[in-house]
């Protein structure tokens, strides 16, 4: 059924399913079809990252439960923000077989998205804490209201101290 490039892989770990996952984020990149991530179209880094901006998670992406551990939650067993940083370090190698890479005078994937180092681990560790509702930059938090006719808008003062 399958043309002969195409193969079916087990992948028996964390690290061959993050080694795969990072593969498959980086071939936009890797064929200079995008110079990033974010700009990288169909990917789950793309969409992954489209989602966090706003505060969500993707409804078709398994969601990132942290590190493995004794009772594990259903997920991937690593950090969204561990899995990028492996995605961005990756990116920014160079390949003598390949086109495209991240270029290296490319700002970090946090200063791209203007969100400061201690803004991401507030969001990544405390988001339930921290917001209620509707969540993300207050330009779309402020859009999302209005579409709805909602006068209160829950959690502004977080959004727009952690998004910028």
């Amino acid at each position: 059924m399958w043309e002969g490039r195409f193969k079916s892989q087990a992948l028996l770990d964390e690290a061959a399913l993050a080694a795969c996952m990072v593969y498959v984020d980086l071939n936009p990149i890797r064929a200079k079809m995008a110079n990033s991530p974010e700009e990288s179209d169909h990917t789950s880094a793309q969409k992954r990252l489209t989602s966090a901006i706003e505060g969500k998670q993707p409804k078709q992406l398994l969601r990132f439960a942290g590190m493995p551990r004794q009772i594990m939650p259903k997920g991937l067993p690593f950090e969204l923000k561990s899995y990028l940083g492996l995605v961005e370090l990756t990116g920014r190698i160079m390949r003598d077989d390949k086109r495209g890479h991240i270029d290296n005078s490319c700002l970090p994937l946090l200063e791209r998205l203007n969100i400061s180092p201690e803004n991401w681990l507030k969001l990544t560790t405390q988001f339930t804490r921290v917001f209620h509702g509707a969540v993300g930059r207050a330009s779309s938090h402020e859009s999302y209201c209005e579409n709805l006719n909602r006068k209160r808008r829950t959690s502004m003062s977080n959004c727009e101290k952690l998004f910028g």
